[in-house]
């Protein structure tokens, strides 16, 4: 029930310098050496490489205040190559069954309400895991232990569903390595589990995968207006949707995200117009299989300081203490999300919307 890295890379488009122009490699030498270290090497021949003892604890990238003024520049001119040491498959329940052990960390967008900057301080660009096929083995040999699903629950009726990307975007990943093409295809060939991941990046190379229904995508949805603010160097909404069917067709399982949902005057409305783009924008083969996972937004002290320093704007909508209470994480942290009175009346409102104008969307979970 495992899978080897693919033999021939799939054609993959070349990143373009608005999202990557990657000058600087940190690497591991274990993992520059690998087999997937020297391909991300080759994708990128003029970089510079400078080698780390961590991939988790580089002083010029991890905790240094000094970047936060380049905090775009650190997410398209960086790449770090590590080796993933911890191989474990944590229980979820809500996105998935189960959260895959990382094959990457990181990203090259920059989502202000992002909460994996929180742990790493002022840079967080992807970093690559190049021991894919170790990973793909450890999945396949938890796959196998857990055997058929015999109780459907909401994130399947049948299948144990992964998610792939949770600290990161898969379709961003794509672009630099053959990790999710590798992951793509072994879960193809495992018919009692199913790989799910969130993006906000139109990835087409994508499209040649041959998931064979092995593969969820949940393309993350918001209104324009919030996108423009919040979203940065990610796809546009109207493009994300105008992609769903194409996925759908290419043999994805395609859901959506509704995440995060941010509760602002006007809010209701542009939900509400949301809801009749995605409708008139997709066919019946996606609305047939298509469900929602609605995510309202948490935030988090330490990135509303960092935000502060290089994306003012954005805690206009993130930092609305007057609506929000803390809240510890399940890793211990302090985060802060809306009192239960707004988050409850906001799910509430967006629901009914959905009821309303895309009764044919399943929604899975609300939280």
């Amino acid at each position: 029930m495992t899978a080897s890295p693919a033999a021939q890379s799939p054609a993959r488009s070349t990143p373009g310098p608005r999202l990557l122009d990657i000058r600087r490699l940190w690497a591991e030498p274990e993992a520059l050496a690998s087999p997937r270290g020297q391909q991300v090497r080759a994708l990128f021949p003029d970089a510079e490489i400078i080698p780390v003892a961590s991939h988790w604890n580089i002083d010029r990238l991890h905790g240094n205040a000094g970047n936060i003024d380049r905090w775009i520049r650190v997410k398209t001119e960086d790449l770090v190559l590590g080796v993933k040491k911890s191989l474990t498959a944590r229980e979820n329940g809500r996105s998935a069954d189960w959260i895959a052990p990382s094959t990457s960390n990181g990203c090259a967008m920059a989502c202000a309400y992002c909460y994996v900057p929180r742990r790493k301080g002022y840079a967080n660009p992807i970093t690559v895991f190049t021991n894919i096929d170790k990973i793909v083995g450890y999945l396949g040999r938890h796959v196998r232990r857990q055997g058929p699903k015999k109780v459907p629950n909401q994130c399947d009726p049948q299948a144990w569903v992964y998610d792939l990307g949770e600290n990161s975007d898969c379709s961003v990943d794509a672009l630099v390595s053959d990790n999710v093409a590798d992951l793509i295809t072994a879960f193809r060939a495992w018919p009692t589990a199913k790989a799910s991941f969130a993006t906000k990046y139109v990835n087409r190379d994508l499209l040649d995968l041959d998931p064979r229904g092995r593969t969820r995508i949940r393309f993350s949805l918001m209104p324009e207006a919030d996108s423009r603010l919040l979203d940065l160097r990610t796809t546009p909404i109207r493009q994300r949707i105008a992609a769903i069917d194409d996925f759908v067709a290419a043999g994805y399982e395609v859901h959506v995200n509704f995440s995060p949902v941010v509760v602002r005057p006007g809010w209701e409305r542009d939900w509400a117009e949301l809801l009749e783009q995605l409708g008139d924008g997709t066919g019946a083969a996606f609305k047939a299989q298509a469900a929602v996972e609605i995510i309202m937004l948490t935030h988090n002290e330490q990135l509303h300081e960092v935000n502060l320093g290089w994306h003012p704007k954005a805690e206009d909508l993130l930092w609305q203490p007057a609506v929000q209470q803390a809240k510890r994480s399940g890793s211990g942290m302090w985060n802060v999300r809306y009192r239960n009175n707004v988050k409850a009346a906001g799910v509430d409102t967006l629901t009914a919307l959905i009821a309303e104008r895309a009764p044919w969307l399943t929604v899975r979970y609300a939280f």
